[in-house]
């Protein structure tokens, strides 16, 4: 009886599949069109699975080993189930590497089975209940029904009755494996995230060391456009297939310093909500953590509706959006590799370009920029008045420099004056060649691009290049590392490419080249905060630290730092748009330094310093690593001994009584 119905199963099974997978391509075609090299994508989708994907999967090992045997033994089950089971080629070699398949995959789902039992909050319950029992009856009837095949029972083995049982428990199997695989249910993201990578609109991510976190330019010269994200459909085809790749782990969820604060974002919960509206629907079959304040069920949406409304409820709250601190946390920590922050930059995009709809200090803060080329709204002339007494030398007097020290709007804040004045000692104590530009140097618009105003964005990023190319130098250098991504990974697709150093990396180099001397470290116990747009944006974690190590500090690492450290609230322009929550984030970081038992808390970025430095009963000192380093500043030590010799051979004074 199997003997029959296996080949019948087996091809209904894979023609429901095709049925959905055709289905679910023209849900994603509604988006927007992008140019995705599609026979390039397959064939590095393989690599991109296994070794790409497969990095982050496993900063997890029990559930990484895990992956592997399920997804591993399922996609190996399959291949082998068509051969013999399907064609009838149980002959020879092939029947046993199925048993063996079938049997790895069994093992992985009993992990799955295990890790179900008593699941962390951040996974979704529901149908994912069901996904360990699927697993299970998938291998387990494979399995069985491969081993008449192979002559380890009679062909005639059991009865009529196990022969049922076996194809209903087959069908459960394959009905989960294959048509809930592209037609919707916890298999789908198989399916889907196997085509994300191969498609993915970040492409560069992919490689070792590879990375990619610079916003894409919007075309502000087509009239017709519709300027950043209204509808579902006004995503690119490929970010509507990235969403659906969403496997609703949660660790996004667990990441995030919003919802970690009770804002109102779950980044799992704005992915499944644009999916919802790229099928249509409600968000009442969600089985997740909802927003923080907000009930499950409210919201409804289509491929053409809005995703926020102006008036009543759609897919999701302008408040969801306008939470993100575009902190990456989300995506640095996705096995699926969904790009969180370019969905709601996008979404920002439409509700500040077409509707002017910037909540709180927003649309002050980006009138500032238009009017004086800095959101605090000050006199552009006045930029370079706290170093009246350092003589700073500048561009349009030089022309050429080493270096260009590019200040940033801290140059405005008296806090981070005082960084400011501290690198300027550092790199005179280095002899280092530099100069400013003075009060041509405008903000590099990363607030307004954050903010969605990618019309001022640009119009700040082309008159800053604009200044740049009037003069030569070698890099730029900024302790501000919001400036220091844009300007070197932002500022490219405007026609401005730059070699841009933060300082920290700058000062490392200083040192490593015998260039600074500093004497040992005296104080007491030191952290560091990773900022999130040198961490996460570019990949910079080593270069503090080994400033601070060159200092005599040793860093007493905070439970969420490197890659996994914890925003500190100022970025994305979170601070101007100020959506309430049950608590700060950064209160919450300087929860993290408290139990390091640190006195203090070193930083390399001026929203962080305001940031930290803003939290009540703060329990230790915000200090900038420039600043730390400007302290330490010693003669080396050859020079002060010939400064001794010189001193020693001079003929002493004589007393006369």
């Amino acid at each position: 009886m199997l003997d029959t119905l296996l080949p019948i199963l087996i091809a209904a099974a894979l023609a429901l599949a095709v049925i959905g997978a055709g289905r679910r391509v023209r849900l994603w075609r509604q988006g927007r069109p992008a140019r995705v090299p599609l026979l390039k994508g397959l064939a590095a989708m393989p690599r991109r699975y296994l070794v790409d994907l497969h990095h982050v999967v496993a900063r997890d090992k029990v559930m990484s080993n895990t992956h592997v045997a399920t997804a591993g033994g399922f996609v190996a089950a399959a291949a082998l189930m068509i051969l013999v089971h399907g064609l009838g080629l149980a002959e020879g070699v092939l029947g046993w590497l199925l048993l063996a398949a079938s049997a790895t995959m069994f093992v992985g789902s009993c992990f799955v089975a295990r890790r179900r039992r008593n699941p962390p909050s951040r996974l979704s319950k529901g149908p994912w209940m069901r996904l360990p029992k699927s697993l299970m009856a998938f291998s387990l009837s494979v399995f069985a029904i491969t081993l008449p095949a192979v002559g380890l029972l009679p062909e005639d083995f059991g009865s009529w009755s196990l022969a049922l049982a076996l194809s209903a428990v087959l069908v459960w199997g394959l009905g989960e494996m294959f048509f809930g695989m592209t037609w919707g249910g916890p298999m789908k993201h198989a399916f889907a995230g196997a085509l994300h990578l191969a498609f993915h609109r970040r492409a560069e991510r992919f490689g070792e060391g590879n990375r990619s976190t610079g916003l894409k330019a919007l075309n502000l010269d087509d009239e017709d456009a519709t300027l950043g994200v209204e509808k579902p459909s006004d995503f690119t085809w490929n970010q509507l297939l990235g969403f659906d790749a969403c496997v609703q782990c949660g660790r996004c969820e667990a990441a995030c310093p919003a919802f970690a604060a009770g804002q109102p974002l779950n980044p799992k919960k704005l992915i499944q909500d644009m999916v919802v509206g790229m099928a249509g629907g409600s968000d009442a079959h969600y089985a997740g953590s909802p927003y923080p304040g907000k009930s499950v069920g409210e919201h409804q949406g289509t491929p053409q509706g809005p995703i926020v409304a102006r008036e009543g409820k759609a897919l999701v709250d302008a408040e969801t959006l306008w939470s993100c601190t575009t902190c990456r946390a989300c995506v640095e920590e996705c096995p699926m590799m969904i790009e969180h922050v370019d969905a709601i930059v996008d979404m920002r995009r439409f509700l500040t370009l077409e509707h002017g709809n910037t909540p709180n200090k927003g649309a002050e803060v980006l009138d500032n920029l238009i009017a004086t080329d800095n959101p605090g709204g000050f006199a552009p002339d006045a930029r370079m008045h706290w170093a009246a007494d350092l003589e700073l030398p500048l561009m349009a007097d030089r022309g050429s420099a080493e270096v260009l020290l590019w200040l940033g709007d801290g140059a405005y804040d008296m806090r981070n004056q005082r960084t400011l004045r501290s690198l300027v000692k550092v790199l005179r104590a280095a002899g280092v060649d530099f100069a400013v530009l003075g009060n041509e140097e405008r903000d590099s618009g990363d607030v307004a691009r954050r903010l969605g105003d990618e019309a001022t964005f640009q119009s700040l990023a082309k008159r800053n290049i604009a200044t740049l190319s009037k003069y030569r130098f070698q890099r730029i250098v900024t302790c501000d590392p919001h400036s220091f991504h844009v300007l070197g990974n932002e500022y490219g697709e405007l026609g401005g490419r730059y070699e841009v150093r933060h300082h920290s990396t700058y000062i490392a180099e200083l040192h490593e080249a015998g260039r600074l001397h500093f004497k040992p470290w005296k104080g007491g116990g030191v952290t560091y905060h990773d900022p999130c747009y040198l961490g996460r944006y570019n990949g910079e974690y080593e270069a503090p630290r080994n400033v601070l190590k060159a200092l005599g500090i040793e860093v007493a690492e905070m439970e969420r730092s490197g890659f996994r450290s914890r925003c500190c609230g100022g970025g994305g322009g979170a601070p101007i748009t100020d959506i309430p929550g049950e608590r700060r984030i950064p209160d919450m970081r300087m929860n993290d330094v408290g139990e390091t038992g640190a006195e203090l808390v070193a930083v390399g970025c001026p929203q962080c310093t305001a940031m930290l430095e803003g939290v009540v009963d703060a329990t230790a000192e915000v200090r900038d690593i420039a600043e730390l380093v400007a302290n330490a500043l010693t003669e080396a030590p050859e020079a002060s001994a010939g400064a001794a010799r010189q001193s020693s051979d001079r003929p002493q004074a004589v007393e006369v009584v």
